[in-house]
């Protein structure tokens, strides 16, 4: 990694500076270490924003500072267990698909190994952390509350979720401060017979409640939400602190830097599914340096967009070696060349470090989707494909099953220059003890 520094300039008035993905983003690799990052300048304005240094990475060195912020690289991913782990994810999904397990079961053990599924469950669920909308539904920490205050502000001003709220929505917060925890089957249940979609008036005043913040997911029970009043759930220091939609955002976009290390704009809104002004927010606070990213130019990842109007900054350099096209954690930078042992795992097509395809084509080289609701006949990879992360790639993917106790792979794709499976049969064997399976089997190979 290199870095080109310029001289301090004055106030201008720039394009907005705002990296972000092009449709066709490749991949590339090289083979430089990355070197302990200088330190960061301080413009006229006395805030140190870092956006007067433009770092130079490769794209291999962007991978491995990647795969160790996820956990994936090196004994620190490992340290402090599932709860650790969330917080430096900073937001594991949730999804209703288990074929070995739940996704969010899975997150935990491509990072911690053979770590008992109970244990996942206990961190998730234990008060430490709340379900709520990020990238999708996920588990989030506790003491990120009052980050999305602008999320839940945004749902009541609407006043609306996919249904209109009904009348009979305080009802039913007297029935949670009454009776709470409660599932919807205590409150009414979930549907009125029809199709999926066609929620009771409980299930839907009870999920706009949990989206403008009156109640809280506490933990799943067979799948379903246990709901409680956040007065009961939150602590009050939380509940309390009021940060601005800009706040809000501006250290959610840091959260979301930290966790993915290295990020074109569109994987950090991918990441913290902003838009409209909220999305005007995260490109301020990264354009200002509020973020506390910094500008990185990462060769063979596609040059950033220009978005917007001109906007002023201050303290940008009057010229750069290179034009940044991504923002980095700087404390990433600053750790230096990532170094330990790699995970040799599947992975679940909702893990954080794949979940944005754009983004995983550009990393990994890998184009994958999932195709669970892709009609049968047309699967090219099969319902649940799992890519196979080893030595910091992406070699194969495995579409898994089970009976009984034999783990099985109904298919295995090996991507180019994968020329054996020993990889990807010692990945099933350390997966197959972790779901109480004795035997693996591969019935195709492609």
């Amino acid at each position: 990694m290199t870095e080109s520094t310029v001289h301090k300039a004055g106030p201008e008035t720039v394009p907005s500076m705002v990296p972000e993905t092009a449709p066709d983003a490749g991949h590339s690799s090289g083979s430089e270490p990355v070197h302990r990052a200088g330190p960061t300048t301080v413009p006229a304005t006395g805030h140190p924003t870092g956006l007067e240094t433009v770092h130079d990475l490769t794209a291999d060195e962007a991978r491995r500072l990647i795969l160790r912020a996820q956990g994936f690289l090196g004994a620190e991913g490992r340290r402090g267990g599932a709860p650790a782990m969330l917080r430096r994810l900073g937001a594991v999904q949730l999804d209703t698909i288990s074929v070995l397990a739940r996704s969010h079961e899975l997150v935990a053990y491509a990072r911690l190994g053979a770590i008992g599924r109970d244990t996942v469950e206990r961190a998730y669920w234990s008060g430490d952390a709340f379900e709520y909308w990020c990238h999708a539904a996920c588990v989030l920490p506790l003491e990120h509350w009052p980050l999305y205050g602008f999320r839940r502000r945004a749902y009541r001003d609407r006043g609306v979720r996919w249904h209109e709220v009904p009348a009979t929505i305080d009802k039913v917060l007297d029935r949670v401060r009454a009776e709470g925890p409660v599932t919807t089957t205590d409150i009414g249940g979930a549907k009125n017979g029809g199709p999926w979609w066609d929620w009771s008036d409980s299930k839907i005043s009870i999920e706009f409640l949990l989206d403008i913040g009156e109640v809280v997911c506490v933990k799943r029970v067979g799948w379903r939400r246990v709901y409680d009043l956040a007065e009961r759930v939150v602590p009050a220091h939380l509940r309390e602190t009021e940060l601005t939609d800009a706040e809000a955002v501006t250290r959610l976009t840091r959260v979301a830097g930290e966790s993915l290390a290295v990020a074109t704009r569109a994987d950090l809104v991918d990441y913290t599914r902003v838009k409209g002004e909220h999305a005007a927010h995260l490109d301020q606070a990264l354009q200002s340096g509020a973020s506390g990213l910094v500008p990185v130019h990462v060769s063979g990842w596609p040059p950033a967009r220009t978005r917007g109007t001109p906007v002023t900054m201050t303290g940008l350099p009057a010229a750069r070696s290179r034009t940044p096209n991504a923002w980095a954690d700087p404390a990433a930078l600053a750790a230096g060349d990532p170094r330990g042992r790699h995970r040799t795992t599947p992975l679940s097509p909702f893990d954080s470090l794949i979940w944005d395809r754009a983004r995983t084509e550009r990393v990994f080289g890998m184009t994958h989707r999932l195709e669970a609701y892709v009609p049968k006949p047309k699967r090219i990879h099969g319902y649940f494909a799992m890519p196979i992360l080893s030595a910091g790639k992406l070699i194969a993917r495995v579409d898994p099953a089970r009976e009984g106790d034999t783990l099985i792979a109904r298919q295995v794709t090996l991507e180019p220059g994968t020329k054996s499976l020993d990889a990807v049969h010692a990945a099933l064997t350390e997966a197959a003890t972790w779901v109480n399976c004795t035997q693996i089997r591969i019935d195709r190979v492609t």
